[in-house]
C-alpha cells in the first residue's frame, strides 16, 4: 500500500489543495453576513474533506475495476437518472435532486463518470482500429442518447449538453475517421450559426414554444447573450451585473472581500455557479489567470499521466474527464464575459456544492489510479477479435464468458 502511495502525483494533490483553498476563501466572501448561507463555507470544507478521502481511496484501488465493470456502472447511472425523473426535488428550475437522509444527490452530475467509464471501455475494445460511420460511431452516440433525454426533460441543459462534449471528445481519441470528423465539424458549425440566427429572427414564435413546453427559462438565458435589447432588467440582471463587477476587477481587482457589487448581493448565486465573479471583481485580472494557469497545469499532468499509460483504457478515461472538466471551466466563465449563455454549470472545485466536488475528487482518483496502475498490464477488456461498436454492445445482451474469467 506504501509504495502505491508514493506513485502517487502529489503536483495534482498541490493543486487540489490551492483549489480547496480559493474555493473556501470564495465562498466565505460571498456569504458573509448573509445568515441563510453563512454555514456554506464550513460545509464547503467538509465536502472537500469526504472529497480528498474519495480521492485518495480511488487511488488505491485498480481502475481496471471499474472498467470491468462498466455496464453494471452505466446501469446504475441510467437507473438514478430514471428515479430522479420521478422522485426529484426540484431546484432553480430543474428536477435533478434525490434527498436523501437530509443529503442533495445530483444524479445527472454522477452519471457524467459513469458514461465516460462506459464509453472507455467500448472504445478501448476496438484496440485502436478506425472507428466506422455506421457499425461504430451511430451505436455509441445511441447509447449516449438515453441518458440526455432524461437530463433533458429534468430541466437540466448544461448537463445534458456535457454528455455530448465527453462523446466528442472520446470519438476524436477512439480514433474517428478524419473526414467523418471534419463533416460532423462543418454540420456542427453551420447547425449553431443557423440555430442562433433562427432564434434572434424567430424569437417571439420560439419564446412561446419554450413556454408551452415549460422550459421559459431556457429563454432567459439565451436572450442576454443573443437580444439583450429585447430582454427584460430582471432577466439581464445577473449577466449585466457580473459583467459590471468583473470589469471594475481590474487588473488587481478590489481586494479580498471589497468587491461592491459581490458583497451587495447583486449578483445571484454567487457562491455557486457565479463564483467567477467574485474571483474576478476581488482579485482582477492577475487572480482570474492565475485560476485559469492553476486549470492548465491540472490539465497538463492529466495528459502526461494519458501519454505515460501502458493499458488501452486509461488514455480513454482520462480524456473523457479532461473533456468533462473543459466544458465547465468554459461554459461557467464564458457566460459571464459575453461568450455563451447561462447555463448553470458549477465551476470545477472552486463553486459551492457537494455532488459536483465529489464527483470531480472522485474523477482525479480515477487518474491517479491509472498513474498508480499503470504498470499493471493484465488486460481485462476481451478477445483480440475485431468487433465493431455494433457487435460489442449485442454482446453485452448474450454475453459468454472469456477464457480469462473462466480460468
Amino acid at each position: 500500500m506504501l509504495h502505491k502511495f508514493k506513485k502517487i502525483d502529489y503536483n495534482i494533490v498541490f493543486i487540489l489543495v490551492i483549489l480547496m483553498v480559493i474555493s473556501i476563501l470564495s465562498i466565505y466572501s460571498t456569504t458573509f453576513g448573509r445568515p441563510r448561507w453563512e454555514s456554506y463555507p464550513q460545509r464547503a470544507g467538509i465536502f472537500y474533506i469526504i472529497g480528498f478521502i474519495v480521492f485518495f481511496g480511488m487511488s488505491m484501488i485498480n481502475y481496471k475495476v471499474i472498467i470491468k465493470n462498466y455496464l453494471y456502472i452505466y446501469g446504475g447511472g441510467l437507473l438514478l437518472l430514471v428515479i430522479v425523473n420521478f422522485f426529484g426535488v426540484t431546484y432553480y428550475g430543474a428536477q435533478g435532486w434525490l434527498s436523501i437522509f437530509g443529503l442533495s444527490l445530483q444524479p445527472a452530475e454522477l452519471f457524467k463518470l459513469c458514461l465516460i467509464v462506459f464509453l472507455s471501455a467500448l472504445l478501448a475494445r476496438k484496440k485502436n482500429r478506425p472507428l466506422l460511420f455506421g457499425r461504430d460511431v451511430i451505436p455509441i452516440a445511441l447509447c449516449v442518447l438515453p441518458p440526455l433525454l432524461l437530463v433533458l426533460l429534468q430541466n437540466d441543459l448544461g448537463n445534458a449538453l456535457s454528455y455530448v462534449v465527453i462523446l466528442v471528445g472520446l470519438l476524436w481519441i477512439g480514433n474517428v475517421k478524419f473526414s467523418h470528423a471534419l463533416i460532423g465539424f462543418i454540420i456542427a458549425v453551420a447547425a449553431f450559426i443557423a440555430g442562433t440566427q433562427a432564434y434572434v429572427h424567430y424569437h417571439d414564435q420560439i419564446t412561446k414554444f419554450l413556454q408551452d413546453i415549460g422550459r421559459a427559462h431556457w429563454a432567459d438565458r439565451f436572450d442576454p447573450w443573443l437580444v439583450p435589447d429585447q430582454t427584460s432588467r430582471d432577466v439581464l440582471w445577473q449577466t449585466y451585473n457580473a459583467k459590471l463587477a468583473i470589469g471594475s476587477g481590474g487588473i488587481s481587482g478590489k481586494g479580498y472581500m471589497e468587491g461592491t457589487t459581490i458583497q451587495s448581493n447583486r449578483v445571484p448565486l454567487a457562491y455557486a455557479d457565479s463564483i467567477f465573479v467574485q474571483i474576478g471583481e476581488e482579485f482582477g485580472f492577475v487572480g482570474a489567470s492565475v485560476l485559469l494557469l492553476l486549470y492548465f497545469i491540472l490539465i497538463h499532468r492529466l495528459v502526461l499521466i494519458a501519454l505515460e499509460c501502458k493499458d488501452r483504457a486509461g488514455p480513454y478515461l482520462i480524456v473523457g474527464i479532461i473533456s468533462m472538466l473543459l466544458y465547465q471551466i468554459f461554459v461557467n466563465i464564458g457566460p459571464f464575459i459575453g461568450l455563451m449563455p447561462l447555463t448553470g454549470i458549477t465551476l470545477p472545485f472552486i463553486s459551492f456544492g457537494g455532488t459536483s466536488l465529489v464527483l470531480n475528487m472522485l474523477s482525479m482518483g480515477v487518474v491517479m489510479s491509472i498513474k498508480v496502475h499503470t504498470e499493471e498490464n493484465e488486460d481485462i477488456l476481451g478477445s483480440s477479435e475485431q468487433l465493431s461498436i455494433t457487435e460489442l454492445i449485442m454482446r453485452l445482451f448474450k454475453r459468454k464468458p472469456s477464457q480469462q474469467e473462466q480460468s
